[in-house]
């Protein structure tokens, strides 16, 4: 998996902020964390990750268990969800996204291993 490649397409196709698709790609590859987990992982700031987990939770992407707390919700879905939310915001017509779903697709291996461990 070419995490970098995502990442920039997280940025361009979803426009996401760079913290925003680092911190997406840990906790969808990795696993639940905190956001002091994921400020550490990252060397981000505390607030940074706090901030960035919380838009990931408006956006679709990511369920808060507590106030520090994040999960990512399966990528197949988090991908659209993030990119058809994304449309609303920037008024954008909504239609199939070939690079979205890609992302969601390579993404669903990942995402698999962290969590049956």
């Amino acid at each position: 998996m070419d995490s970098s490649r995502i990442e920039n397409d997280l940025v361009s196709e979803i426009r996401l902020e760079h913290v925003q698709a680092k911190v997406y790609l840990l906790v969808t590859c990795y696993g639940k964390m905190s956001s002091i987990q994921i400020a550490e992982k990252l060397t981000i700031s505390l607030d940074d990750a706090q901030k960035a987990a919380k838009t990931l939770v408006t956006f679709g992407a990511f369920i808060d268990f507590s106030e520090t707390e994040f999960e990512a919700m399966h990528p197949r879905f988090t991908a659209v969800n993030m990119y058809r939310k994304m449309c609303e915001r920037e008024n954008i017509e909504f239609k199939r996204n070939k690079i979205v779903d890609n992302m969601g697709a390579i993404l669903e291996k990942p995402y698999d291993d962290a969590r049956t461990k």
